[in-house]
């Protein structure tokens, strides 16, 4: 019978330029460089060693080592003799070591990150670990055994069909080497063999055995209302001996998508509630542990998601299982994103047939994403082409669900790209990066108005914040937790009148690190996470989620990290999923209010305060004091946006531009032209990497000229310095307005 034993512990590590090191796995050597900023963290090749004594095993027993995720490019090396490679950093593989074993033996896995052409991902806003991050496992196996080797798969597929009250279960097993049966058992329905003349042969030497199994009256997967599995086993015999076994869950349900009322599970309205997720933590990096793993989980079910967009590769295995037990659909795709490489596409294949063939049996996934934002650097025939062959693939080997990807705002919406997946979605930060928060709305509503039939879903949007920066007056681009706590207020509400949006997903559940990027004073970490990438801080954004779509009482006081207030009146809201809220100052009732989701007071504060919000049996508290001047902790490092006008240089001159002018109106003048496209190349330049090579449409190009530069330039944030702008309006004070805008 199958044996798997735990490969973690004690392995030999090697870093270029560095002594070697012991380490337990799972490791990463970029879990600080990797979190710190500078786009410097090391990318290249590490070494891991292990020595160990050949296990005990039959004579013709198969001894194979899984590997659980190794990023991005690993070789495999037994006795010095090579073995294998694989490309692809979030999948599991194997290698079959039976004919390399010694009495005593070493191991050699040289890991690659390094950037090329031919592996994905490389270019995008998130830090590309390197090490053998996940478990390592040591299996022993008979001869003839379910199958290893096809794309890290189990070996057993599990397709249900609900027809009525039943369920029509299709379950195929793959094997190697000779059998005489194969025994199926579902939990509550009759055991099922299937003998000789049912297993027929495939590949050369691989076999396979299928059977369709009943079950009647079908206890359903229902989400997270009741996510009930059902456990399917396959034994391989050989003269009546079970030589071999394989388990899987699997779920019953059914789900569809309507134009108009948006996503149905089971035949009912289920709209879904979704965060997006990275796998990393903070000090920790890729490597961790079941522990961490539940804890996110805890914390994305406390405030009432029911689906995860599991961006932007595949993850742990123990992760889709959390998802399982707790019914919260999920988004699953491959990390086919930013900039299409010719010489990969092979690699986009390779990584599509392990998702799917190591995730069928999750009844949670509901759909295969081909690619994200991918249309960065436009699009071509042969990123057309690599989307075609991936959305076919994605059906042959799975005609039960869906296809979609997540596209970049820039993308005009009659782009061929668009009728390629079953599905579509899009990517938009309109009221961050660019335009207004009622930009998000009429987006939809023009695009529904367009296409009513087409199924279309928000697979991003998000505002940063790095939570200690606060602000009794929010604005775009500051980093504040008001802000963002504002921007998801606006969100939420939109999608509320919405319900033809199959799916929203929150860029993103936490923080996460993304090493190029250097903002808000905590550089290296992107900061749209509703909690921090320590997962120690819930950011006030997190409690209107739980507002709307938490069914456990509660009551959250905002600002809590807003304590030294200036202003003389000072608004205190509260977040809950009540319907009454009491306020109380000084343990003073202060004002009771009756609503839904947010509560907002104004209180006059003098001193320290203590304020508590009460709702029944539920309440929420923290203090406050008024002081004379702005905390310095609270504001933007590097920011001028508040007082560029105060600076010298800076009037406005009849018939003269200046910064407040619109883009399209400067751009009028050949000079005003010249100034623009500068301004742009400058901007360019800053961003680095990402703006490289990157296309801008006309429907941006139309939007960013009904902007003035005054706003565009707030839209830099920190980045932007009050000495640029001040002499960016001096040139622009030179430049007359032609007589159409006089």
């Amino acid at each position: 019978m199958r044996i798997i034993k735990k490969f973690n512990t004690e392995w030999d590590f090697w870093k270029e330029g560095e002594s070697s090191i012991q380490v337990n796995l799972p490791h990463t050597w970029n879990a600080t460089d990797g979190q710190d900023g500078g786009n410097d963290y090391f990318r290249g090749t590490c070494i891991y060693k292990k020595k160990f004594v050949k296990p005990k095993f039959n004579v013709e027993d198969q001894v194979y080592l899984e590997f659980n995720g190794v990023n991005s490019s690993a070789e495999i090396f037994m006795n010095g003799e090579f073995c294998t490679q694989h490309d692809g950093g979030y999948s599991t593989f194997r290698v079959n070591i039976t004919d390399y074993l010694k009495d005593v033996n070493e191991i050699e896995v040289k890991v690659d990150n390094a950037p090329n052409q031919r592996v994905y991902p490389q270019r995008a806003d998130f830090t590309f670990y390197g090490g053998i991050y996940r478990d390592v496992n040591l299996i022993i196996v008979s001869k003839q055994h379910f199958d290893l080797d096809y794309y890290g798969g189990l070996g057993i597929k599990v397709t249900p069909e609900i027809k009525e009250n039943d369920a029509f279960v299709f379950v195929e097993v793959y094997f190697v080497g000779d059998a005489d049966k194969v025994r199926f058992s579902i939990e509550g329905v009759d055991t099922i063999v299937c003998e000789d003349d049912t297993i027929s042969a495939i590949n050369h030497n691989k076999k396979k055995a299928s059977i369709i199994v009943k079950i009647p009256n079908v206890h359903l997967w229902n989400g997270r209302i009741d996510p009930y599995l059902y456990q399917a086993k396959a034994e391989l015999l050989v003269k009546d001996t079970v030589v071999d076994e394989v388990t899987t869950s699997f779920g019953c349900r059914t789900y569809s998508f309507n134009p108009e009322k948006g996503f149905f599970l089971n035949g009912e309205s289920y709209p879904l509630h979704g965060v997006s997720r990275h796998q990393d933590r903070k000090g920790v990096g890729n490597a961790l542990t079941h522990e961490m793993h539940e804890e996110d989980m805890e914390l994305i079910l406390s405030m009432g998601a029911n689906a995860i967009r599991l961006a932007h590769y595949q993850h742990d295995q123990y992760f889709y299982d959390l998802c399982d037990k707790n019914g919260v659909i999920v988004w699953a795709e491959i990390p086919y994103i930013s900039t299409h490489l010719p010489m990969a596409k092979e690699n986009t294949i390779s990584q599509m047939k392990e998702l799917i063939a190591q995730n069928y049996n999750h009844p949670s996934i509901i759909c295969w994403a081909l690619s994200n934002e991918i249309s960065l650097m436009g699009v071509t025939d042969d990123l057309l082409e690599n989307h075609k062959v991936l959305n076919d693939l994605v059906h042959k080997m799975d005609s039960s669900r869906v296809t979609t990807m997540a596209n970049l705002f820039m993308l005009e919406t009659d782009s061929p790209l668009l009728d390629i997946p079953d599905i579509m979605s899009y990517n938009l930060y309109y009221g961050w990066y660019v335009g207004e928060l009622e930009d998000n709305d009429k987006f939809f509503d023009e695009f529904h108005e367009k296409y009513p039939n087409r199924v279309i879903g928000l697979s991003e949007y998000g505002a940063d914040t790095f939570y200690k920066l606060q602000s009794p007056n929010p604005q775009k681009g500051d980093y504040t937790e008001q802000y963002q706590a504002l921007y998801h207020e606006h969100m939420l509400k939109m999608f509320s009148t919405r319900p033809y949006l199959w799916s929203t997903f929150v860029w993103n559940m936490f923080d996460f690190a993304a090493d190029g990027r250097e903002e808000a004073g905590d550089n290296g970490v992107n900061h749209k996470g509703l909690v921090t990438f320590d997962r120690k801080v819930k950011k006030d954004a997190y409690y209107i989620y739980k507002a709307w779509w938490s069914k456990e009482p509660f009551v959250h006081l905002c600002g809590r990290r807003y304590v030294d207030r200036t202003e003389e009146i000072t608004e205190i809201k509260v977040y809950s999923n009540q319907t009454k809220i009491v306020l109380y100052v000084d343990g003073q009732q202060m004002e009771e209010k009756a609503g839904s989701h947010i509560f907002t007071f104004q209180i006059p504060i003098h001193g320290e305060h203590h304020i508590e919000a009460i709702s029944g049996a539920y309440r929420d508290e923290i203090r406050i004091r008024k002081v004379d001047k702005p905390n310095p902790d609270y504001i933007l490092k590097g920011s001028a946006i508040c007082n560029w006008f105060e600076e010298p240089g800076m009037e406005v001159i009849p018939g003269y531009y200046s910064i407040k002018d619109t883009i399209g109106d400067i751009k009028k003048s050949p000079a005003g032209a010249a100034l623009v496209e500068a301004v742009m190349e400058q901007a360019s330049a800053a961003m680095g990497d990402m703006a490289k090579g990157v296309e801008i449409t006309e429907a941006m190009q139309q939007m960013t000229n009904r902007f003035t530069l005054e706003k565009l330039l707030k839209q830099g944030g920190n980045s932007v310095k009050t000495e640029m702008i001040v002499a960016l309006n001096q040139q622009l004070t030179k430049i007359k307005k032609p007589e159409e805008l006089l």
